[in-house]
């Protein structure tokens, strides 16, 4: 077991919002103002797809690898000297469509995670290529593991056998479904003894689908640390790595995981 003793609190904020439909320019500048609202924070996390909406016309709206919403992010990173996250349609160098979380650092690396598994039920599948890869971020010595929305669904995906610290999703999950998404993130929590981060959108999407947040923090053992319920703007809170390490020295079920290999 890693020793956690000497991490630093880890500061989040989720930006739970409406998002404009197929409008990049707009979300951007919504977003630039909301950034503000979180000066104290080392990590914030924005929607899946925050700059378009959930929306399959992927030959439309992908950007290039280092396309405007990167620069912004990049830029918006070093601004408020934090790690800015959230999912964008990306065209990628091989020239496949990817739902793409980036990881965006105030010292301008820029890093991503695509996503693994494609809402079929939406046919993201056909217009979008998966990820085939987990992947793990470090911020201040914090282990942090990025997943994207119909990832949640998936325990093999979001089981630790990396040390996880947080597990973090970004979504667009809608209302009709807002059971599963509330039942499924404290699962998550507690069986990879960790904290988790989830980021949902509020509001109509142009297709008329609706979304009721339910953005949320939890702890290690699923309790809630925060929760914007169905309300618009910026939710901060703090990590104690402390209480992590003390609870998996009291309960270090870990030991007695599966070992496993994803191909």
């Amino acid at each position: 077991m890693r020793d956690l003793s000497q991490l630093p609190n880890l500061n989040i904020a989720l930006v739970q919002t409406t998002l404009v439909w197929h409008d990049r320019e707009a979300n951007l500048e919504h977003f630039e103002t909301l950034l503000d609202q979180a000066p104290e924070a080392d990590l914030v996390i924005l929607p899946e797809m925050f700059t378009t909406g959930f929306s399959m016309e992927s030959e439309k709206l992908a950007e290039p690898e280092e396309g405007p919403t990167s620069v912004w992010m990049l830029a918006q990173a070093k601004r408020i000297n934090a790690v800015i996250t959230g999912s964008v349609i990306i065209r990628a160098a091989d020239g496949t469509h990817r739902n793409r979380l980036l990881w965006a650092r105030p010292d301008g690396e820029l890093l991503h995670y695509d996503k693994r598994h494609l809402f079929r039920m939406a046919g993201e599948h056909e217009h979008y290529s998966p990820g085939d890869r987990q992947v793990m971020f470090e911020l201040n010595g914090w282990r942090i593991r990025p997943l994207i929305c119909y990832d949640l669904r998936f325990p093999v995906w979001s089981r630790d056998s990396q040390d996880t610290d947080l597990l973090l999703y970004t979504a667009n999950w809608p209302g009709a479904r807002r059971m599963h998404w509330n039942r499924l993130l404290p699962a998550r929590a507690i069986e990879n003894l960790c904290y988790v981060a989830a980021v949902n959108r509020v509001g109509t999407d142009g297709k008329g689908f609706a979304y009721t947040g339910d953005s949320q923090v939890l702890d290690f053992q699923g309790e809630s640390l925060l929760g914007a319920g169905e309300a618009d703007g910026v939710f901060q809170a703090t990590l104690s790595a402390t209480d992590l390490q003390a609870y998996r020295t009291r309960f270090p079920a870990g030991l007695d995981a599966d070992s496993f290999i994803i191909h």
